[in-house]
């Protein structure tokens, strides 16, 4: 049951490619006039999407790349006349809807394969340099979000009247120096480039026109505007009121809407209700890991005491954040993987164990933490003493209460002085804490502080962990893409073969039976072909003559003939290339005397 807090990333994001136009390892007869790549998802194109290799690796000058038929799934470029032959490579690089760049690369002939001396890019091809800076920056921004609303939170939700300007200040700061950095990095991580690229006016006008690029100057727009809320901590009669509260809910709802705007929900099935998950999950991460760490910084200041109710409150919106995690977190686990096979079989799945364990951990500690909130929710009485007497513990009146006590047993009290009657809520008749420890209304004590202190240090210490894995799990492509990915590559790779029966029948007695073909592995690019003729009993015959053309009608490709040989009971060729995918009619002629023979047509399917 884990695996319900686990998801602020989750969809069938990443964009995977499902074909090219060339097909790769295909053999055309003829240059092709463009190249074309089609997508699982929408994609955005870069100036540089495409670069076309020759054998000799010589870059060929295309042209923009567009989207095919304004589809916004496909990405495609047109190519010169006078390309030649050979084998050319074709390395591609576009943006995702989910803002993360996917590469690739693949082969065509021209007239027949040949060697090529241009080498094949790794799908993965990035800099180094500029991803780990960019995935850096996006950790900090996590982390100045978390600081910021969860501060913010603290003080309006929880009634803390201490000061945590300095933690809201880092927040503020952190969160607008990753979106800077971000702006900056955009376009270096898109491309794949070094550092050199990230002031490059071109390439940055190029990002502020971008989603990403947009999405990221809102969030500064709103860091902006934060400026001007007036945060102030809630005087000790009355809760703060609308001017604080709408501002700066309508900001933290701004600053979560820029992350969902431009991760993976933005993309994939169902992106409506991912955005609206998207938002709650990342709005309730901040307050729970960003108010514990206002607890803790709280709860290092001995100077600004914390109220045990302020704890009580935060614990209580903790338990809230959880259940919001919860019910967002499964939704988006089970957008993210799409089946239980994908926890295991792929990199975003096991990312997502890794996260449970670590969640595991948090709420160990959020349980511990619980055990003293219990301890200070429970009241004790205690009094205001006048100036000269000496407070005792009067069993009678239960554990841990006190009383004015005499300077000597059995005398009688005297008359207390205004303002000094009995205070069980640690306050004073004009509002201000009483000096007395525990209590709702009263200060924690040192060692409830020290013990409380140390369970949510362990908390903020996971809760860095989780951070991280989530700012990983962003970044990683979902178990339900990868698996979609995987499926597509093996059916390109090993398409299944093909058997046709051929009956045939010239006419004589004895002069009829049936052709058994197999094509493996029915793909474009090379292909094998077996025969096996059986004659009117069922059984292996032997013919004089065996021949097998193939035609793509539909394209004026062919007859291309087979080749086969007699190799002794079946006929076999391993040289056949077909260049182009589509329904091909396969003639098959029989001979069986020097005179008799017939030829027969049949559809075949070559992907």
């Amino acid at each position: 049951m884990l695996v319900l807090f686990t998801g602020v990333s989750g969809a069938s994001a990443h964009a995977a490619l499902t074909g090219t136009d060339p097909q790769d390892g295909s053999v055309l007869k003829s240059e092709p006039r463009r190249v074309t790549l089609t997508f699982s998802e929408s994609i955005g194109l870069l100036d540089d999407s495409f670069r076309v290799l020759t054998p000799e690796n010589r870059r060929v000058h295309t042209g923009a790349p567009s989207h095919a038929d304004d589809r916004s799934d496909t990405a495609s470029v047109t190519l010169p006349r006078g390309l030649g032959t050979g084998t050319f490579t074709v390395a591609w690089r576009v943006v995702s809807a989910d803002s993360h760049p996917v590469s690739g690369a693949f082969t065509f002939s021209i007239g027949k394969p040949s060697a090529t001396t241009a080498p094949l890019p790794s799908a993965a091809a990035s800099n180094p340099a500029s991803t780990g800076l960019y995935d850096i920056a996006r950790y900090a921004a996590y982390s100045g979000l978390a600081l910021l609303i969860g501060a913010a939170t603290f003080v309006l939700g929880c009634g803390h009247r201490g000061s945590v300007r300095r933690l809201l200040l880092t927040g503020w700061w952190t969160l607008l120096g990753s979106t800077l950095a971000l702006l900056l990095l955009r376009g270096p991580y898109e491309r794949g480039t070094g550092l050199g690229d990230a002031l490059d006016p071109s390439i940055l006008s190029d990002t502020l026109t971008s989603r990403p690029g947009i999405v990221l100057v809102a969030r500064l727009a709103l860091l902006a505007a934060a400026v001007l809320v007036p945060l102030r901590a809630p005087l000790r009669d009355r809760a703060p009121g609308p001017a604080v509260l709408v501002p700066g809910g309508v900001l933290a709802l701004g600053l979560a809407v820029t992350w969902a705007a431009a991760e993976h929900a933005s993309a994939g099935i169902q992106v409506p209700v991912a955005m609206v998950s998207s938002v709650l999950h990342l709005l309730a991460m901040a307050v729970w890991l960003g108010g514990l760490a206002a607890l803790l910084s709280a709860l290092h200041r001995p100077a600004e005491p914390v109220a045990p109710a302020v704890v009580t409150r935060f614990s209580r919106l903790a338990l809230v954040s959880v259940a919001v995690l919860a019910a967002t977190g499964v939704y988006q686990s089970w957008r993210g993987l799409g089946s239980w096979d994908a926890l295991t079989s792929t990199s975003y799945g096991r990312l997502l164990l890794v996260k449970v364990a670590a969640v595991a951990l948090l709420l160990a500690g959020a349980a511990f933490s619980r055990r003293w909130t219990a301890r200070l929710a429970t009241p004790r009485a205690a009094v205001t003493v006048p100036a000269g007497r000496v407070p005792v513990t009067v069993p009678a009146g239960g554990p841990g209460e006190t009383r004015e006590g005499t300077d000597g047993p059995g005398e009688e009290r005297g008359p207390e002085p205004e303002g000094t009657e009995d205070r069980h809520d640690g306050r004073t008749e004009d509002g201000h804490d009483g000096g007395h420890d525990g209590g709702a209304g009263g200060t924690i004590d040192a060692g409830q502080r020290q013990g409380l202190r140390r369970s949510v240090l362990a908390e903020v210490t996971v809760g860095i962990l989780v951070l991280m894995i989530t700012t990983m799990l962003t970044g990683t492509q979902p178990g339900r893409a990868a698996e979609e990915t995987a499926a597509a590559t093996a059916a390109a790779d090993n398409p299944a073969s093909s058997t046709t029966t051929v009956p045939f029948d010239v006419g004589t007695p004895g002069g009829h039976g049936k052709v058994q073909v197999e094509l493996s592995p029915g793909r474009v690019g090379e292909n094998s072909v077996q025969a096996v003729i059986f004659g009117p009993d069922g059984g292996l015959a032997t013919v004089p003559e065996l021949r097998i053309t193939f035609t793509l009608e539909s394209q004026q490709v062919g007859p291309i003939d087979a080749e086969i040989t007699d190799k002794g009971g079946y006929w076999t060729s391993d040289t056949l290339t077909l260049p182009l995918p589509g329904t091909w009619t396969m003639k098959t002629t029989v001979r069986t005397t020097d005179v008799d023979q017939v030829t027969v047509e049949r559809k075949v399917r070559v992907s």
